[in-house]
């Protein structure tokens, strides 16, 4: 009886490509879940979403000189987010108007040169909804290095990051690096938006990164059970993405997107957390008591 389900199951990985999609995508799901929990919790969701978009234009220029799509991003990402804290603390601004700027600026610029070149229409398909079929064993070992390099970081400096995550004032006051770690989240988050390009493309790389991350605020309370959790879902919304692109014909990038978001609303309902849908429809209402009325003062005003 369970024959068939093993042999649904085992026949998508006898293919090279979907060996080399299950692999990467797992390496960005397991990045993305990490650090989009510190994302989620600091209230910096849009931060992943301006400098994936923004990255459009180191994608677009790698893609105008022949070279590899993603090794501009990176180098595009990187000084993209040291650039936004750089100039929110200094110049005043903030942070949240920063992002914006760099959202809709690189991304415009990135659809400039983009459409400077004949017969593109395919390649930025790829380039903005991912194309993690055709990942190639270079692809993977890139994603490889940049997920590796991201969770040896977060495990480094985990205690200094929660710190600062839950009061950036007392964690100063305790003599920890807040600006360099100001820095360094959003580095963490472009390195982990890089690594998730593959898989679901510029436009959508901010699901991956903070859909899972939510559902996870969902099912846990401690932080390290938020991670775990948020790790978990987003795995899973990884491989059943995978496989509904694979039997029922499906993008891949949208199907992991549609995927994760699904398992939010699921958890919504079912949630232990009180104010989840399940949780209202196992509260009992509280029995009314009569309220006495209030006395009236000798000093009141309205008073005969």
């Amino acid at each position: 009886m369970l024959e068939p389900i093993i042999e649904l199951i085992l026949e998508p990985m006898r293919f090279g490509f979907m060996q080399r999609a299950l692999l990467i995508s797992a390496l960005a799901a397991t990045a993305c879940g990490v650090v989009g929990t510190f994302v989620v919790l600091r209230g910096m969701a849009f931060l992943g979403d301006a400098i994936a978009h923004s990255a459009l234009t180191g994608m677009a220029a790698a893609f105008l000189l022949g070279a590899n799509v993603f090794l501009g991003a990176l180098l595009w990402a990187v000084p993209a987010s040291l650039t936004i804290s750089a100039v929110s603390r200094r110049a005043g601004v903030r942070i949240d108007a920063i992002i914006g700027v760099m959202f809709a600026g690189g991304f415009a610029l990135g659809i400039i040169l983009i459409n400077s070149t004949e017969n593109y229409s395919g390649d930025l398909f790829s380039i903005l909804f991912g194309n993690v079929l055709g990942a190639s064993w270079w692809d993977v070992l890139a994603g490889g290095v940049l997920a590796g390099g991201v969770l040896v970081t977060v495990r480094l400096l985990y205690k200094e990051l929660v710190f600062t995550t839950y009061d950036a004032a007392v964690a100063q006051a305790s003599g920890l690096p807040v600006r360099f770690l100001e820095y360094l989240l959003p580095l963490l988050v472009a390195l982990t938006t890089v690594a998730a390009l593959k898989t679901v493309g510029n436009v959508m790389v901010m699901s991956l990164l903070v859909v899972p991350a939510v559902t996870g605020t969902l099912l846990a309370r401690r932080l390290h059970s938020i991670m775990a959790a948020t790790v978990i879902v987003a795995l899973i919304a990884v491989v059943i993405g995978l496989y509904a692109s694979y039997y029922y014909d499906l993008p891949t990038g949208p199907a992991i997107v549609v995927t994760s978001v699904g398992l939010l609303l699921v958890t919504v309902a079912i949630s232990p957390r009180r104010w989840t849908l399940l949780a209202r429809l196992r509260r009992k209402p509280a029995p009314e008591r009569a309220q006495p009325e209030p006395a009236q003062s000798e000093y009141d005003p309205v008073s005969p």
